[in-house]
């Protein structure tokens, strides 16, 4: 247990990694569905990311594998005094969890495919398939999103539940998604080795997606906490109150600093900011680090907080950090390449 903070740092990167690939392929279908006409700029750019799929794989049979490592409630399997629902039956985690991901990844390459057969040929059964595939793949998200969130965070305290717990993390996972495409495409179009330009208005847009998640965010995480507070849920309060004022209170305000306050003023209260590349870059950075911070707020304070530990503060959360960013840029970089987007 003296470890769990920096086995915490895995985990979050295992979900960061997980719902890059899936939020690329999730924004593709949005736009689709939507008719976005800019879609055809960016949609290669957003697909990209399913190339961390075999990262986001072997990450996951990695902390499966670590048991009690991973889930501490593990440890608690063989008291007699702690009921656990069968819902925290680990043979059946770890099998939703393998066979969630594998048809998941199958799925979304399949629309990746599809999407690739709708530029190159004019079967209008092709046409109508991907459309059905893209019509499916949100709500494949949305499932397979809240599964996520309750194995990896809601469940990490035992009978600890939230009824909006799914829809906020997949919601503010989608929004460090949005900041991460905004960042890639401001600095390749900066770097001239693009193959097939966008225009700039395509930034304007990001930022405006990005305001309306952080503003979503904040609602999801505003629900959480005012229904168990006039509810007057001590039980289900305790796990707020942990992380919000001891050890990893730090954590807690910054990324509610960083995910609301400082998206909220720059976008909202000066609009020009929107159409600003730089400007952009500088809430979407704002909004992966505070992004990052929630996830590992939520999943290293599930434990009691004499075992709290503040991330980057070892060789191990630095070292495997860098080695995941690294591997996963890498993958997507490859993808854009073999998708004709870039030049090396």
């Amino acid at each position: 247990m003296e470890n769990f903070g920096s086995w915490s740092v895995l985990t979050t990167n295992f979900l960061i990694v997980l719902y890059l690939a899936l939020a690329g392929v999730t924004f593709a279908s949005i736009l689709h569905l939507a008719n976005g006409k800019w879609r055809f700029q960016v949609r290669y750019f957003a697909v990209s990311t399913a190339a961390l799929f075999p990262l986001a794989g072997v990450l996951l049979l990695l902390l499966l594998y670590s048991g009690e490592s991973t889930f501490p409630w593990l440890s608690l399997a063989d008291d007699k005094d702690v009921h656990l629902s069968g819902w925290l039956n680990y043979t059946f985690l770890v099998t939703r969890q393998i066979l969630g991901f594998l048809v998941v990844a199958a799925f979304f390459c399949l629309f990746i495919k599809y999407q690739h057969l709708t530029d190159v040929s004019d079967d209008p059964k092709v046409h109508r398939t991907f459309r059905n595939i893209a019509l499916v793949i949100p709500g494949v998200y949305v499932l397979y999103g809240t599964m996520i969130a309750w194995d990896f965070e809601m469940t990490m305290v035992v009978n600890w539940h939230s009824a909006s717990y799914g829809i906020y993390q997949f919601v503010s996972m989608f929004h460090f998604f949005l900041a991460f495409l905004a960042i890639v495409l401001i600095m390749l179009h900066r770097s001239g080795k693009v193959n097939k330009p966008y225009k700039p208005f395509v930034f304007n847009y990001l930022a405006q997606m990005m305001l309306a998640f952080t503003i979503l965010w904040t609602y999801f995480y505003f629900t959480q906490y005012l229904i168990m507070w006039y509810g007057r849920l001590p039980e289900e309060m305790d796990r707020f109150h942990d992380m919000m004022l001891y050890d990893l209170a730090p954590l807690w305000w910054t990324f509610l600093v960083l995910k609301f306050v400082v998206p909220f003023l720059t976008f909202a209260v000066w609009t020009p900011n929107r159409h600003n590349p730089t400007v952009i870059i500088f809430v979407a950075i704002s909004i992966l680090l505070g992004t990052w911070i929630e996830r590992y707020t939520w999943v290293s304070g599930s434990v009691s907080p004499e075992f709290y530990h503040i991330p980057m503060t070892s060789i191990f959360d630095i070292v495997v950090t860098l080695l995941i960013a690294a591997v996963g840029w890498f993958s997507v970089r490859k993808a854009m390449t073999k998708y004709g987007l870039v030049r090396t």
